[in-house]
């Protein structure tokens, strides 16, 4: 029994590989045309917005903070 299940194991992970979530993610595609700016801009798939943390990106027209006014229909200011 135990063999079966170190055998099923063993076909189970060998499946399992390398894969990028996003194709601007892997390294191999960051000069691709759909990778470069102004490409990427809209759809925020730049390398740069995927492979740094979140917190440290700023990207323009995002507040940085949050706002205890609210200035009118806003998907930032959902309550």
């Amino acid at each position: 029994m135990r063999k079966k299940l170190a055998i099923l194991f063993i076909i189970a992970i060998s499946g399992c590989g390398d894969e990028y979530r996003y194709h601007c993610q892997d390294p191999k595609h960051f000069n691709d045309a759909q990778c470069l700016k102004p490409a990427c801009e809209f759809t925020q798939t730049c390398p740069d917005y995927l492979i740094a943390p979140i917190l440290e990106k700023k990207i323009e027209g995002n507040i940085a903070g949050p706002s205890n006014a609210q200035s009118g229909p806003s998907a930032t200011n959902c309550r």
